[in-house]
């Protein structure tokens, strides 16, 4: 995940938004896929069929983060990225590079595990996703991942790829939403009409409700894990 400062665009830019893209591609291919998959087993058990879409999810973001880390930080999320900027860790002028990264690479990723599973390539979800408690899920579950993120680079970096997939799996079940907290990743289930969709109608609250639990949750753990006072 994020580290080491903020780096303006250079020769290894291409490099840190084809990371990006394939990471965030990989991603919401695990996640979509696993969906496809533990529904096709999980003969109708929507809870095992969650704890197969939960496994892959973290083991994953593990795996990603860890390689790719060294790369483009990992973002892997225009959420973190944002709060990345807003910390000074990236550079606003690869700010939106970045973010166009993850939800190209996302939609890639979701069109390609449409394709694994042998079903139509191009799908629009129509799993509509919502209501007051959905959102505050989808806000507590960012703000939760920013929280680990930062915590992790505070106190424990070697530890952030575990960290992050950890949080990730335990808020797909403490979470209403199953802590969807991406906004790329949003956007591109949205292209997969299986277990782990989104209708586009509920697309643009999920993402309003990301970057609102991202932004607080930058004010803060931001705060809880600055400096010392005596330091």
């Amino acid at each position: 995940m994020p580290t080491g400062s903020a780096k303006v665009a250079g020769p290894d830019f291409p490099r840190q938004l084809a990371a990006e893209a394939l990471g965030t591609g990989l991603l919401v291919a695990t996640v979509i896929g696993s969906g496809i998959m533990a529904a096709r087993l999980a003969a109708g058990n929507t809870a095992l069929a969650l704890l197969g879409n939960t496994i892959p999810t973290g083991a994953i973001l593990v795996v990603l983060i860890t390689i790719l880390g060294p790369i483009s930080g990992a973002h892997l999320n225009p959420a973190v990225s944002l709060v990345m900027a807003l910390r000074k860790r990236l550079a606003w002028n690869q700010l939106a590079s970045y973010a166009a990264a993850q939800v190209a690479g996302g939609c890639a990723g979701a069109l390609l595990a449409n394709a694994m599973f042998d079903l139509p390539v191009m799908q629009v979800a129509t799993t509509v996703r919502g209501g007051a408690g959905q959102l505050i899920g989808e806000t507590v579950a960012t703000f939760s991942l920013i929280g680990a993120i930062l915590g992790a680079l505070r106190f424990a970096p070697q530890s952030v790829p575990l960290i992050v997939g950890l949080t990730i799996s335990a808020a797909y079940w403490f979470t209403s939403s199953t802590s969807f907290a991406n906004p790329a990743v949003t956007l591109a289930r949205a292209l997969a009409d299986s277990f782990a969709g989104i209708a586009p109608a509920s697309v643009p609250a999920f993402i309003v409700a990301q970057l609102a639990g991202a932004l607080a949750g930058l004010g803060v753990w931001g705060w809880l894990f600055g400096p010392n006072p005596e330091s």
